[in-house]
């Protein structure tokens, strides 16, 4: 499984829930579309967190590479549904960093025969 991070502040003015409620449809979206696996939407909490990081955290679950492109694909046409979604996200928060992690190690991982 390879993990899609986003990080991110909302902006002024905008409601948690609001911004919850945007992230569930846009996701829910994906996920019915078979674009994604599954998702999570978290918040600091206690004010602990790594400097640079958003309040919020949205990991998004992705077979492999190939499903993340699909749903890059598709939200990069810009085209109606999923670009009313993503507006409806997007609009609504600052501070955006993203990464990309896998489940580790490998399923298809060899030990032994390794050679650095």
């Amino acid at each position: 499984m390879d993990i899609y991070h986003v990080w991110c502040d909302l902006k002024p003015g905008t409601g948690d829930a609001q911004f919850c409620d945007q992230v569930a449809g846009y996701m829910g979206h994906l996920q019915a579309e078979g674009l994604i696996a599954g998702w999570r939407l978290t918040r600091r909490k206690l004010g602990l967190g790594a400097a640079g990081l958003g309040e919020f955290h949205i990991m998004i679950e992705v077979r492999d590479l190939t499903q993340l492109d699909a749903a890059f694909q598709r939200v990069a046409s810009r085209g109606e549904p999923v670009e009313g979604f993503h507006f409806g996200v997007n609009s609504l928060v600052q501070n955006a960093v993203f990464a990309l992690y896998r489940d580790f190690p490998d399923p298809v991982r060899q030990r032994g025969a390794e050679r650095f």
